[in-house]
């Protein structure tokens, strides 16, 4: 009788391996991986894109010796499968820029970067009004558009004190 010996478990994994044989990768394999990547595109851009917007908010709060609040297109639109998806200035939005403006301290003066196309009255005028009751100075920044709403809180500091708009396109 022959005795039995026992085999190294690594040994059988590795020589299955070996006589398993690579199958060609065939174009549905490529159609599915370039499905994967084309979903997770977007959200690389958005990090990529969210990452230079905070670089960009760092250096100017540097240079200007402010507190940058951003505005701009409210809950960042996308496309998805060429349909565009976005937003308008809301009570929420409203809520979030007057917190932050409480919470900025009065001799600090506030850069708004705005760029929206659309937004309520009322969420508007709720900024306007604390960014014109702001003591410190206020310079509104509309790299692309203010439209609507936009325009309202871009113009918002009223006829006595209005803000200084740098790049507008007020509509």
């Amino acid at each position: 009788m022959r005795e039995a010996r026992p085999h190294s478990t690594t040994r059988g994994r590795f020589l299955a391996i070996a006589a398993r044989r690579e199958a060609p990768v065939t174009p549905l394999d490529i159609l599915w991986i370039f499905l994967i990547l084309s979903s997770l595109q977007p959200a690389f851009q958005q990090r990529l894109l969210v990452a230079q917007r905070v670089r960009w908010i760092r250096a100017l709060e540097k240079r200007n010796g402010s507190r940058v609040i951003t505005l701009i297109d409210c809950r960042e639109g996308f496309a998805f499968l060429g349909i565009p998806f976005g937003g308008f200035i809301d009570i929420d939005d409203s809520e979030a820029v007057l917190r932050v403006i409480e919470m900025t301290d009065d001799s600090v003066p506030i850069d708004l970067v705005l760029h929206t196309p659309d937004g309520l009255v009322l969420a508007a005028e709720q900024i306007a009004r604390a960014l014109a009751a702001h003591p410190a100075g206020v310079t509104v920044y509309v790299p692309h558009y203010a439209m609507s709403g936009g325009t309202l809180i871009a113009l918002g500091g009223g006829p006595d004190r209005p803000l200084p708009v740098r790049g507008a396109r007020p509509g």
